[in-house]
């Protein structure tokens, strides 16, 4: 069985054919598919090494059919070392066989399906009629995040704020080009940039528990798409804040540990949005109802993620085959491909 690969290179090309509105729709259609076959899944809280500078994780998900996990890692001081906050690849593997079919990045994906993500849940918990969002935190993923936003749910105007001025820079620079028709407005603070904010989305990175959101911030109805707090220790939201809003998740236990629900007692309530999604828990009550869609990341919108890569570079002719299995011609005979390979000069070792 052959092993694809997909790299940064083809996942551009990829956005390119496709146009990003296209692909970000096609992204959400896949997560509420897979999302609405919840149970079919055999779920875990994903496997976190922890330092004092980051965190590394794998993220595992299986249905009866495929397997998937993804490596990724979220060391906010790396920036200063000129390399990413976060880095990610992901496979999938047959159930069956357990034979890999899929290796691709998912550094630019997870941006894609985090965003999606974030629309996914905002269609349920946002008033149907924002358009006006308030961006805290301008670093990699504030375009994926406003550009989802804009194209799928209708928001003509972004306000945005981060501490690094030159993040805002290069996030007012991108959707001036990437979405000419969104009205971009720089703000001096959290507060005024949430002031009015039908949607509050905060996408930080510092490994910190911080109070960027405070009870006096928040307004009747308002929906909050707190992406940023996703490991232990590391949250966004005053824990008032999210004592006055109806919280949802995506998988329980694991937001339990990583998200603003670590600050909340073990019995504080959250819904898990598949609930929403299968029709089996409200989403949104009422006009004035503060919405909190406690976002960690979950294994499975990695899962939903690969499977669109794959198809769409199928429909593209994307990809090669990645040669990190042996195609052995006898499956028994492990140690002959030793013996196969070509002759070099033996190195003489003292």
């Amino acid at each position: 069985m052959a092993m694809t690969q997909l790299t940064t290179q083809d996942l551009t090309r990829i956005v390119a054919a496709y146009g990003l509105p296209t692909l970000l729709g096609r992204l959400v259609d896949y997560l509420e598919a897979d999302f609405r076959r919840w149970p079919e899944f055999d779920k875990s809280p994903r496997s976190a090494a922890h330092s004092p500078l980051g965190v590394i994780e794998l993220m595992p998900v299986a249905d009866a059919k495929e397997y998937s996990f993804k490596y990724v890692n979220g060391h906010p001081g790396n920036t200063k070392l000129g390399l990413s906050t976060v880095v990610a690849f992901g496979v999938l593997a047959d159930m069956d066989t357990g034979m890999p079919s899929l290796v691709s990045e998912l550094t630019l994906t997870t941006a894609l399906r985090t965003a999606a993500t974030s629309v996914m849940a905002a269609k349920r918990l946002a008033r149907a009629d924002s358009r006006t969002m308030a961006l805290i935190g301008n670093g990699a993923q504030s375009e994926f995040q406003a550009l989802a936003f804009h194209h799928l749910m209708g928001i003509e105007e972004v306000r945005v704020f981060d501490t690094d001025p030159a993040a805002t820079d290069k996030l007012v620079r991108n959707l001036a080009a990437a979405a000419p028709a969104l009205r971009v407005v720089r703000s001096a603070s959290v507060a005024q940039a949430v002031r009015g904010a039908d949607i509050v989305t905060t996408v930080t990175a510092d490994k910190t528990n911080a109070d960027i959101l405070t009870p006096d911030m928040i307004e009747p109805g308002m929906h909050i798409n707190g992406v940023g707090g996703d490991c232990p220790g590391k949250t966004e939201l005053a824990r008032e804040v999210v004592a006055m809003s109806s919280v949802f998740v995506e998988f329980d236990p694991q937001s339990r540990i990583e998200g603003e629900l670590q600050q909340m007692p073990a019995d504080f309530p959250a819904t898990e949005l598949w609930e929403v999604l299968a029709l089996k828990a409200a989403g949104r009550r009422t006009a004035v109802e503060v919405t909190l869609f406690d976002s960690v990341g979950f294994a499975l919108e990695d899962y939903s993620a690969l499977r669109l890569v794959r198809d769409c570079a199928t429909e593209l002719g994307l990809g090669h085959e990645a040669n990190l299995i042996p195609a052995l011609r006898d499956p028994k005979d492990l140690f002959g491909e030793l013996a196969a390979a070509p002759a070099i000069a033996r190195l003489k070792v003292a």
